[in-house]
């Protein structure tokens, strides 16, 4: 809470993390995490793939059926919402993640970093080989 109100006041991209701080507020609400909880990256990214507030709200899925969801604790959990993340992107099942894919564009739309998404597709190439 305190990254995502400091980076609400902070002029540059007030409006953007503003409505991270309230979408961080409503995962509590909801009863899905407690405040003492909500732990992130610098920006405020919650959870082992890194949701923010508002994905956290939009795509993440109870995947273990104890009725929260879980992204930092629960695998199941943290693998169903992000299949939920992708899928809504465009993702497409059993197709490539190699650069020059549409799955690639996915990844992209999930983290701008190329290095990012390079390490992704690599890392998923060689689980599936």
């Amino acid at each position: 809470f305190r990254s995502l109100a400091t980076l609400a006041y902070d002029c540059r991209r007030s409006q953007f993390f503003t409505n991270e701080l309230v979408h961080a507020l409503m995962i509590v609400d909801r009863g899905d995490m407690q405040p003492s909880q909500m732990v992130g990256a610098w920006a405020g990214e919650i959870g082992q793939t890194q949701f923010l507030a508002s994905s956290y709200i939009k795509f993440a899925v109870d995947g273990d059926g104890d009725g929260r969801r879980d992204l930092i604790r629960s695998v199941p959990d943290v693998l169903w919402s992000t299949a939920s993340y992708l899928r809504a992107y465009g993702w497409q099942a059993g197709q490539s993640w190699e650069p020059g894919t549409s799955n690639y564009e996915v990844l992209r739309q999930w983290n701008k970093a190329s290095v990012y998404v390079q390490t992704i597709s690599v890392m998923a190439s060689k689980m599936k080989g």
